[in-house]
Formats: C-alpha cells, sequence, structure tokens
C-alpha cells in the first residue's frame, strides 16, 4: 500500500498521563519524526472535557460520570496539554480553541498534522476524524499514544471496525500497569489488527 494511503495516530499523548508514558514516549517521538520528515498524515488526538460536560447534573458523559469530574481531563487545564516532547511536531493553536469533536487545521485540508479533540475512549466517536481521514483516501493507521488499555486500544478497535487497516504499535502505547498492557495488546492482535513495535511497523512501511 502506498504511503499516501497510511497515517499514523497519536493517541492523548498530554501532560495527565505522563506516568504512563515513561516507556513509550522516545518511540511515540520517532513515530512522528518518521511522518514528519516525509510529509505523512499525523493526527493527534488530544481529550477533554469542557465545563458544561464536568457540571452537568446527571452527569451525562460517561467518561465524566466513570471518573468523576476531579479524575477528568478539563480543556485549556495544564494537563490537557500534549506532552511537551510533541511541541516540534504541532500546528499553532487557534484562539479560541476549537470545539471538542473538530479537527484543525480544516479536516479537509492539505494541512499535516492535524489535531482532534475528544470527549470519548473511542476517537472516532463525535468527532470530525473518520470523515478526514475519509476525504484524504487514508485506508491504513497506525494507532500509538496513550494509555494502552483505555482510549489507545478503543480507538484502535474503532479504526478496526471501520474498515481500516489497523496497525497498533505496541512499545508506542504506554500505562503504568503493565498486565493489561501486555493483555490489551494481546486481545487486539487475536481478534483485531495487527501488533507491531515501532522497528517492525517502520521496517514494513518499506
Amino acid at each position: 500500500m502506498a504511503f499516501k494511503k497510511t497515517a499514523l495516530v497519536v493517541v492523548d499523548v498530554q501532560k495527565f498521563f505522563i506516568e504512563d508514558a515513561t516507556e513509550a514516549i522516545d518511540q511515540v517521538v520517532q513515530l512522528c519524526e518518521y511522518f514528519t520528515k516525509r510529509n505523512l498524515p499525523i493526527y493527534f488526538i488530544q481529550h477533554g472535557h469542557d465545563e458544561a460536560e464536568l457540571t452537568s447534573k446527571p452527569i451525562t458523559n460517561p467518561v465524566v460520570r466513570k471518573w468523576g469530574p476531579a479524575g477528568s481531563v478539563v480543556v485549556g487545564s495544564p494537563g490537557w496539554e500534549l506532552m511537551d516532547q510533541l511541541s516540534p511536531f504541532l500546528p499553532a493553536y487557534p484562539s479560541p480553541l476549537p470545539a471538542v469533536g473538530t479537527c484543525f487545521p480544516n479536516p479537509e485540508s492539505n494541512q499535516w498534522p492535524k489535531v482532534v479533540f475528544k470527549d470519548t475512549y473511542d476517537a472516532f466517536v463525535r468527532t470530525q476524524l473518520d470523515d478526514s481521514l475519509s476525504h484524504h483516501g487514508i485506508e491504513r493507521l497506525l494507532v500509538c499514544g496513550l494509555v494502552t488499555d483505555c482510549c489507545a486500544e478503543t480507538t484502535a478497535r474503532g479504526a478496526f471496525n471501520r474498515g481500516y487497516e489497523t496497525w497498533l504499535i505496541g512499545d508506542a502505547c504506554g500505562t503504568r500497569r503493565k498486565d493489561q498492557h501486555d493483555a490489551y495488546l494481546k486481545g487486539f492482535g487475536f481478534a483485531f489488527g495487527d501488533v507491531y513495535n515501532t522497528a517492525e511497523a517502520l521496517k514494513a512501511l518499506h
């Protein structure tokens, strides 16, 4: 498959999850460097909840309901920011910030990378991600990021269920729970897409 049909999806590499990133961040950066050097599409996924979701009574967002407002990522907070190691790859953020669910730069533009804002585990749910990928003719996704046993693997499943050839890059995913990391990678490889480490994935792209 041609390079132009492949995109990198970097899920929730945010300061809120910094303790989960220890063993993954170097590989995430390596993947970003590879795709940037070749001007290939990158989608940075950024999770967060606005004031309305955090203060609604009753709470309607399932992630906020699960973790509570105090355990949720607040849009615009320090923890919401993507990690500093990704700064060289990121576009300038507009002001005011785009709404949750949207993508910038414009999802149909040929400007890369793009940032997609989400408020649930699966980056395809209530966002412009799928529309943008379809518009650009993307057929294969390399998925990496945080955390393995939540948004990263859920987004990879979402990609598979929407018909994308999906590679989950195991050593570029992270969680502080190693047993769950291993189990989620094993489960994904058994029933869904392919699991590669970074070196294997980059070799397979050639």
